[in-house]
């Protein structure tokens, strides 16, 4: 029986693969929280030279003050002596020369009428450090293509497990990044947190196709492209809702710790399993599937043809032996659950089956 026929014999698209597909995709909703976050927690604000306390002491209006001590729109320069002058109409430049300018000694001033606090103000990542802000962004990027690991890790430890340990691994990272008291170690938090989204994207994928109807793939996997586009709209309205930065990376993370307990309910890919040998845990898999889809007596079944008909003692001439099981030759193929993982027209980690 060939796997695709298999999942209808246990229910097809039933209501163990709507549960399992809408818990895989409530992770991928929130999975674009972090993919665009620094579009919020980094963004860049207005901001001024902060005035040093001689500039304090001299008893003007705010206004004023900059007026003498900070060059009109410039962000990152002030004046290295105050220029008095500019407070009086139609005055020129004494000697008609430009008054000189140094770096912002003192730190900056911003702008916190949207944001209150970002990774910018938090660490003054403007004028010369502003290219640390594109920095962080990259070494995240570099976590999700250094995550592609995971997919090699679930062909051999299995995909459930991989998942759970990613989504444990975001939730833990994300929430570290919330408290990170450096640039550094918060560049270092983001750059796991992105080798955990590259692992929930490929597993998720893996294991919601894994156990779906051939006719029901594409279905799927727009369905699950769309929840990702749902939550870039989700995050825009929980940012300016969460205007400070650690609050907002703290609440697009904690969720993951729910996903990573939910995940020990979620179900292994019995396609794997088969092709890893573990057959008899795959045929328990299905049993369950077909009593959750209401097809108790068909999973029932399949246990009859696994070890009834198709039994072949260890030893008989023209069989080889894979696992628990004694399977007859490749090119016999019989009809039949285990047997059949042997035949070439599924022995591939892809789902095409």
């Amino acid at each position: 029986m060939a796997f695709a026929s298999l999942l209808e014999h246990v229910g097809g698209m039933g209501r163990f693969q709507v549960v399992s597909v809408l818990l895989l995709s409530l992770p991928v909703l929130m999975m674009a929280s972090h993919n665009l976050l620094q579009n919020f927690t980094a963004a860049t604000s207005d901001h001024r030279c902060r005035l040093g306390p001689e500039a304090n002491a001299s008893g003007l209006d705010p206004e004023a003050l900059l007026r003498v001590w900070v060059p009109r729109g410039e962000r990152c320069q002030r004046f290295v002596t105050p220029q008095w002058w500019l407070l009086e109409a139609n005055i020129s430049a004494p000697n008609g020369s430009q008054p000189e300018t140094e770096p912002c000694g003192d730190g900056w001033t911003y702008d916190r009428s949207v944001f209150t606090s970002t990774i910018i103000t938090e660490w003054d990542l403007v004028c010369s450090s502003r290219g640390l802000r594109q920095l962080a962004q990259s070494l995240y990027m570099a976590g999700v293509l250094v995550g592609g690991v995971f997919g090699g890790l679930s062909d051999r430890f299995g995909r459930r497990l991989v998942l759970t340990w990613c989504y444990l691994q975001m939730a833990a990272m994300g929430t570290c990044s919330s408290f990170a008291p450096t640039f550094t170690v918060y560049c270092l938090f983001r750059f796991l947190t992105g080798m955990a989204f590259s692992g929930i994207v490929l597993n998720s994928v893996s294991l919601s196709l894994e156990w779906m109807p051939t006719h029901m793939r594409a279905l799927v996997g727009t369905f699950m492209g769309y929840c990702y586009t749902a939550g870039q709209f989700l995050l825009a309205g929980v940012a300016f809702a969460i205007p400070d930065w650690r609050q907002l990376q703290l609440a697009v993370s904690l969720p993951f710790f729910g996903f990573f307990l939910y995940s020990w309910w979620l179900t292994e890919s019995a396609r794997w399993l088969v092709m890893v040998g573990r057959s008899h845990q795959a045929l328990r898999e299905l049993q369950k599937v077909a009593r959750i889809n209401g097809k108790k007596e068909e999973g029932d079944k399949l246990d009859i043809e696994v070890k009834g008909p198709f039994w072949v003692p260890q030893g008989v001439p023209g069989t080889f032996h894979r696992g628990p099981l004694s399977i007859h030759p490749m090119d016999d193929c019989p009809s039949m659950v285990i047997p059949y993982a042997s035949c070439p027209s599924i022995h591939s980690s892809s789902p095409s089956q």
